[in-house]
């Protein structure tokens, strides 16, 4: 499975677009390479250099497995049209929050997986829950780091 977005290449500069410093939206994904036997796809955004912990920036799953990215700001709804459902991020939001780093140059990973199953989980289910309920299903993974500083 392949993950990217147009918005910047891997282990480069997110723009300040995606970001507490610009408009704060999320960046436009797309994918391929998804196994057939697939059900759904999760995508988890996270930055690993928080201070204080991993700090999520995006929960989303039971994404349709025949879907090929996700546009650029997607709405901050427990529930989209397609069926996908997402979680909260750890500013207490639903969706997507950008990286907003205190200091320092942060990575920020998104990772995507191709599942054997729907998640039985509700809106707004924390990414330890939809970790859990990934265990034993993940057919494939990618992933993507973005970078950011704050100016």
């Amino acid at each position: 499975m392949n993950l990217k977005t147009r918005a910047f290449n891997d282990r480069r500069r997110i723009p300040s677009k995606y970001t507490c410093d610009g408009e704060n939206i999320s960046p436009p994904l797309s994918w391929d390479g998804v196994p057939e036997e697939a059900e759904s796809l999760a995508l988890i955004c996270d930055d690993p250099d928080a201070p204080s912990k991993v700090w999520t920036h995006w929960v989303i799953f039971n994404i349709p497995p025949d879907s090929r990215g996700l546009d650029e700001e997607v709405p901050h709804l427990r529930r989209l049209p397609d069926g996908s459902v997402q979680g909260y991020n750890d500013s207490g939001k639903i969706g997507y929050s950008g990286p907003c780093p205190p200091s320092g140059v942060h990575r920020y990973f998104f990772r995507l997986y191709a599942l054997d199953t729907t998640l039985d989980l509700e809106p707004g289910s924390s990414k330890d829950d939809v970790l859990e309920a990934m265990k034993g299903h993940v057919l494939a993974e990618a992933k993507i780091i973005g970078l950011y500083r704050r100016s």
